[in-house]
Parts: C-alpha cells; structure tokens; sequence
C-alpha cells in the first residue's frame, strides 16, 4: 500500500519540476537579450515546431512505458546524442533527407508506443540515438546568424529535457489507466501525425 501511488506521485514530481524549471526561462525571454539570445534562441527552436516536440514527447512516453532504466535512460541519452546533430548543422556537414527523418522519427516512436513494443535498452537507445541526430542537425542548421553555438545548444538540450519530462510524466500517470491503452492509443495517434509530416 505504501507504494500504491509511487509512479503518481513522481508524475507530480516531475510535472512541478516542469512547472518550475519554465519560469525562469519565460521570465529571461522578457528581460535578457544580446549574449541571452543564443539561449533563448536554442530554447525556443524544439517549442516552435510540432513535429520536434511531438517525437521528444514520444521519447519520454516511450521510456516510461517500458519501464525500468528506460524511464531515464532514454531521456537522457536523446539529448546527449542530439548535441553531435546539432554540431554536425552548425559545422554543415551533408546530412541527406532531415526533414524526413524527423517525421519518420514520429512515426517510428509512435508506432513502438502503439504496439507496445519492448526491445533491449540498448536497442531502443540506439534508435533514438539515430533520430536524436537528425532532430540535433535541423537545430544546428537553423543556428542564427550573430548567435552563439555553445549557448543555443544549451538551449535546445534544455528544452529538449523539459519535453521528454512532459512525456514521462503522462507516460506514468497513462500506465495507470486501463493497463496502459491509453499511452498505447496516444502512441497510435503520434505516430499518424507522423505520417502527415512524412506525406506534406
């Protein structure tokens, strides 16, 4: 009975920490500017776009699904491997079909929530390791002009981390309901949004 509601209250854990770790970014954006715009430029960039967000959603959802050292490994290792993308934009190295696989990283995420697929850890770091580098690159590439690479890049690490919370969170709170359909439907709906980003 003690441990009844763990995974509930680490979803309220994390959500606060959420909360929390987002106003001092929101008050910067209002106050900082110049050597700050590196930060808040990178900070910004995964919460412009749906389809970043919605894979490094899938990546925290995923983790909590499947339990274990996954619930933090997952989170962790997407954005470590999304800085080498991410110098590889900045530094522009070739990096063919970005845009497709972002879009396939959705899909990909989604349908692994879906199917309420299980692999070795090693097995699903390496695909999101795969993905972290195309979702690092398109940062990169973006980086703006007069901004400092090593701030911007923290800013979207951060960023990044701040989604992945997000998804754990509801990964957590969504194991509980129904013995998981309601992630695994979620998955399903992610990974067709995929589909659109894929065909459009």
């Amino acid at each position: 009975m003690l441990f009844s509601n763990a995974p509930r209250r680490l979803a309220a854990v994390l959500l606060s920490g959420l909360a929390l770790a987002t106003v001092p970014a929101v008050a910067q954006a209002h106050i900082l500017q110049g050597q700050a715009g590196g930060f808040l430029h990178g900070f910004e960039h995964p919460l412009s776009g749906v389809d970043h967000m919605l894979a490094m959603f899938c990546v925290g959802l995923w983790g909590a699904q499947m339990g274990g050292r996954a619930v933090w490994s997952l989170p962790i290792a997407f954005p470590l491997i999304m800085v080498a993308g991410g110098m590889m934009g900045i530094a522009g190295v070739p990096l063919p079909a970005v845009e497709s696989g972002i879009a396939l990283s959705i899909i990909v995420l989604g349908a692994s929530i879906a199917l309420l697929w299980r692999p070795p850890e090693w097995l699903a770091l390496a695909v999101i390791g795969i993905f972290a580098i195309f979702h690092g690159y398109a940062h990169g590439a973006e980086l703006p002009n007069a901004t400092d690479p090593a701030d911007y890049a923290i800013g979207f690490v951060v960023a990044t981390g701040l989604i992945h919370i997000a998804g754990v969170a509801v990964g957590l709170l969504f194991q509980r309901v129904r013995a998981g359909e309601l992630s695994r439907a979620l998955g399903g709906l992610i990974g067709l949004g995929g589909l659109y980003f894929l065909v459009s």
